[in-house]
């Protein structure tokens, strides 16, 4: 009895270790890979598949997980390293690299530290590409640069399953003594283009200045053109008044009427006192003038024009010293000094 005891306790001991050991090889051969994660499975030691997310199961101590790739996008900080450009000056270069796994079996099986390999890629072209243009270049094309950078690291990643999806650099520090340099360059060259902009406009306000000046001329010549043109219509019109005027003196004239002749006297006699008394160098003039002759003078003209407004519409005359005693009388008969009557 105590040994057929002894054989259902071994059995059952060996039973529950079964069990144990089925549970942990059943436990063992179900995986569950995570989102944003791909296993490789290697059977004996030989990549086989590629494990997505999600359950799988594999065959306990033939399979294994061989890498654990996270194909996620992923970041990695390039650090500081000093370039020398292709005018032998020398910056400080920082910047970031953005890439992705795309095939993770390549990813784990074609490099080794892959991460480590793309950051000493990026940083050698880093110095190649940025070596090959000058510090001005560097400073004002980091977009082509980055573009640049781009296109030689993701080819170069390509064979790997990673691509490269961004390379971005951060800082580029000059030395402090080119800084220097730079500043006062670049505050020459403000300079420069403030003188160049004041001339400018010095320029363009002398030539609206001319314009100004011309348009004044052209507007001052065209009144004095205006003016004169008016003066000469003036001019015209008493010449023509003078002529009519001449015209009605000769007909009296020639019509036996004296009066004619002392009027036309008697305007010159009036424009000579008036000369002699405007001119500059006279100051008092004493002269022997006979009011009462002027006054006959002044009466002649009037008697010539009371004969004009008298004549018919036929041009008819009055007959000399025929017409009425009145009219005639009322005209004073004085003869000026000059008259020999």
């Amino acid at each position: 009895m105590p040994e057929m005891a002894f054989e259902l306790s071994g059995a059952a001991i060996f039973a529950t270790i079964l069990v144990v050991v089925a549970v942990v090889i059943v436990f063992a051969g179900v995986k569950v890979v995570p989102q944003g994660n791909e296993y490789t499975l290697e059977r004996f030691g030989r990549y086989t598949r590629t494990m997505r997310p999600g359950l799988h199961l594999i065959i306990p101590l033939v399979d294994r997980i061989g890498t654990r790739m996270n194909v996620m996008e992923r970041v990695l900080d390039v650090p500081t390293q000093e370039v020398i450009t292709r005018d032998n000056a020398m910056v400080a270069v920082d910047g970031v690299v953005f890439f992705q796994v795309l095939d993770a079996a390549r990813a784990a099986y074609e490099v080794n530290q892959l991460e480590l390999a793309i950051l000493n890629l990026t940083m050698t072209n880093i110095r190649t590409v940025m070596g090959s243009m000058d510090l001005d270049e560097l400073l004002s094309r980091r977009d082509e640069i980055n573009s640049r950078l781009l296109n030689v690291v993701d080819e170069a990643t390509s064979p790997w399953g990673v691509k490269v999806t961004r390379i971005e650099i951060k800082d580029i520090a000059p030395p402090r003594d080119l800084v220097d340099a730079m500043a006062r360059q670049m505050k020459a060259e403000r300079e420069k283009r403030a003188a160049v902009l004041e001339a400018e406009g010095d320029r363009a306000a002398q030539i609206l200045r001319a314009e100004g000046e011309k348009q004044s001329t052209i507007l001052e010549a065209e009144g004095r053109r205006e003016a004169a043109f008016r003066d000469a219509e003036a001019r015209e019109r008493e010449a023509e008044a003078e002529g009519r005027a001449t015209t009605m003196v000769s007909d009296a004239i020639a019509a036996g009427d004296v009066q004619a002749v002392n009027y036309f006297v008697a305007q010159k006699y009036v424009e000579a006192l008036r000369d002699i008394a405007s001119a500059p160098n006279g100051k008092v003039l004493f002269l022997p003038l006979e009011a009462a002759g002027v006054i006959g003078a002044i009466g002649g003209v009037a008697e010539l024009t009371r004969q004009a407004s008298q004549r018919g519409p036929a041009g008819d005359r009055p007959e000399p010293g025929g017409g009425d005693g009145d009219a005639g009388s009322a005209v004073p008969t004085t003869a000026p000094p000059w008259s020999s009557t």
